[in-house]
This record gives C-alpha cells, structure tokens and sequence, in this order.
C-alpha cells in the first residue's frame, strides 16, 4: 500500500551511541518529525494548534526496531493514517536509502486535548478528513 507522505531525512552524529548506531530513542524523533512535516504538508502547524488550546498526545506506541541506522545514513520516513473513535492511529515506516532495508516499524496512536482535556479535535478531523477519505 502506498504512503500517504514520505520524507527524507539524515542521520546526524550526535544521535548515535557509542556502538555507532541510532541510538533507540532518536527514532522517536524522526517519527514525530514526519508527523510534523505531513501536518505542515496539509497546510496546518502543530505550534498554532497548540496556540487555540488543540493538542495531539501520544497515548501508546509498539515499535520494532529491525536494522540499524548510522551516522551520516540518509533515510525515508513514510506514514499511513487511520482513525478509531478519538485516536489517530499513524503506521509509520523508516528505510535506510542506500539498500531501502526497513530500519524500524511504529504503530503510534494520538489523541487529542482541548483545553486540556481528552476530547474530539474538530480542527484534526477537518485537516485530516481530505487523507483519511482517501484511504477508504
């Protein structure tokens, strides 16, 4: 199944532990740094949602880590998007470029606070409603 975006991003030396690896936790950078990006693809900013009080937390994540990246590796970051009830469920994918091996693999789930409190986010829905139709 296609992605619904992708980008390309690199690995810096400072995220790699002494092994000379991604250091595990980066990884949940680069997927929240894709989630920003396709956010900001679909004409939206995280930081202004932020600002009307509209929040997406994460609420769980399953990851599997299955080769590793290093430092200067170049990487695509895909996701896919779905929707149950008031989570955000985004499939997330990480290859490496140079042989397009998957590095590691994330279901993460969103929900969302308004004024600080577990709600539906209209403003969520109406951005990603344009994807979401799309997928089924």
């Amino acid at each position: 199944m296609p992605y619904l975006f992708e980008t390309i991003l690199q690995v810096r030396d400072y995220e790699c532990d002494i092994e000379g690896i991604v250091n595990n936790a980066n990884y949940l950078h680069y997927t929240e740094h894709t989630r920003h990006l396709f956010l900001k693809s679909l004409g939206a900013s995280f930081a202004e949602l932020h600002r009307n009080g509209v929040d997406a937390v994460v609420a769980r994540m399953n990851l599997q880590y299955k080769a590793p990246l290093r430092c200067d590796d170049e990487f695509r970051s895909c996701l896919n998007l779905e929707k149950e009830g008031v989570r955000y469920i985004f499939h997330q994918d990480i290859y490496r470029l140079s042989d397009n091996q998957l590095a590691f693999r994330a279901k993460v789930e969103l929900v969302c606070l308004v004024d600080g409190k577990l709600a539906a986010a209209t403003p969520y829905d109406d951005i990603f409603a344009p994807v979401l139709n799309k997928t089924k």
